[in-house]
């Protein structure tokens, strides 16, 4: 068996005399979001746990790590030995044999305790293949100061009607404030995610039965000009350019009225040492277009796998557990607070009065989980699943290159029916090549 080794040299720096001989190094590729870089601040617990496996940390923004590792899994490249990977990707690759499974968890681990929806969502043929490190949907985020100056309630379960109108109503330029911000960075998991969510509450699918794309329908054409109206009407300037981590800034910064995104942002918009709206915050389902029942399904996790390349797989698997075990979410709670525990992954934490005490956002968060049906991601008859994307190998590529045309037209370098033209042509040409229907 071959270990990645890191070997004390006579010459090595005084730093590294800390390094026991012969000792395992982990590279971990990760995303650079809030959770993951606490993550990285608290694993010292796990290295003074186990003074034979060191970490070696390669964080990187989300498409470049969904490049990197993508193409580093599919090659047996062995550059990593723990990813953090989404749960489009586990099962998709977990077929081809690209990820170990994870079957020597320790006992008290307790796989049970995982939210069904999410531990379905990362297991083939009852083998779990990642663990996650935080679960989500999305939601609405909201000033509620800014709300109640300009008149306008959301309530729990508001219509895009509704969040469209507030957004213009608590838009105001002199001060700087954005009245909604709503991700326009191109890609499958940045944008697309977003767009994908809205289109599905819009009554809209990416495919029909026989698997043609339905860009050229009229349930696209509100969802995209709604969209893009709101983001060039009443969005932040730049807005083509922020995803996830831009838009946290500008609404922590007080620079948005209302933010719809993922439902792991509430700890942070809510956290008074990173916040300066943390008590003015609201919370609402994500919008559904009056009529239709679907609240956008988005159901997103992140999750920790191990490539079937690795050549530390005993050491990567015990990272694993310690990352997302229950022990990890009551470290993270001793040291900055239930609020900031990784949300979204473990029944027994939304049982948890500490927690739901310090987490206003709890409810809403799991009802939001609770209510995606990624199997059936639209009220229209689909051939796929997968709530904000859809589950199939070709959508990494062809989510992406539609996603760059609804990016341009944020921008205002095109109009919404030129990027739906394109996106039908795109979504057309590639589905072809790649044999659908199948």
């Amino acid at each position: 068996m071959t270990y990645k080794m890191r070997a004390l040299m006579g010459a090595c720096a005084v730093s590294a005399l800390a390094v026991p001989v012969g000792a395992e190094t982990l590279t971990i590729a990760t995303v650079n979001n809030g959770d993951m870089i606490r993550m990285q601040k608290l694993a010292s617990d796990f290295t003074t746990k186990n003074p034979d496996i060191q970490l070696e940390w390669v964080t990187l923004e989300e498409n470049i790590l969904r490049q990197r590792v993508t193409t580093d899994i599919a090659t047996k490249g062995g550059q990593y030995d723990v990813v953090t990977v989404g749960n489009y990707e586990v099962p998709i690759w977990a077929r081809q044999n690209w990820l170990r499974p994870l079957d020597a968890l320790p006992a008290d681990y307790d796989t049970d305790d995982l939210l069904p929806a999410v531990r379905a969502a990362l297991s083939v043929d009852g083998k779990l293949y990642a663990a996650p490190f935080y679960g989500e949907s999305a939601m609405v985020m909201y000033r509620t100061d800014l709300a109640e100056k300009a008149g306008v309630t959301l309530g729990d379960s508001p219509t895009w009607a509704q969040v469209l109108d507030a957004a213009e109503k608590m838009t105001d330029r002199d001060a700087g404030i954005s009245g909604i911000c709503l991700r326009g960075k191109a890609g499958w998991g940045e944008n697309m995610a977003l767009l994908t969510a809205m289109a599905n509450s819009y009554g809209a699918s990416w495919f029909d039965a026989e698997w043609k794309p339905q860009f050229d329908q009229p349930e696209w054409k509100e969802a995209a000009t709604d969209y893009v109206n709101a983001i060039t009407r009443f969005g932040p300037p730049g807005a083509s350019s922020n995803g996830f981590n831009e838009n946290l800034a500008l609404f922590q910064q007080g620079k948005c009225g209302i933010w719809i995104d993922a439902t792991v942002a509430a700890s942070f918009v809510t956290d008074p040492g990173e916040s300066t709206v943390a008590d003015k915050v609201g919370f609402a389902q994500f919008p559904n277009k009056e009529g239709v029942d679907n609240h956008g399904n988005w159901l997103w996790s992140w999750n920790l796998g191990i490539p079937a390349s690795t050549d530390a797989p005993e050491a990567a698997e015990k990272f694993v557990a310690w990352a997302t075990s229950k022990d990890y979410t009551n470290l993270v709670a001793t040291e900055e607070g239930w609020r900031a525990a990784p949300p979204g992954t473990r029944t027994s934490l939304y049982e948890n009065a500490d927690y739901k005490a310090e987490a206003p956002f709890a409810d809403m968060t799991l009802m939001s989980m609770n209510a995606a049906t990624p199997d059936k991601p639209s009220v229209k008859d689909t051939p796929y699943t997968g709530g904000q994307f859809v589950a199939i190998p070709e959508f990494q590529a062809i989510g992406t290159a539609v996603g760059q045309q609804f990016s341009a037209a944020a921008a205002g370098q095109v109009s919404p029916d030129q990027a739906l033209t394109q996106a039908q042509a795109l979504a057309t040409r590639e589905m072809a090549k790649a044999g659908y229907p199948k």
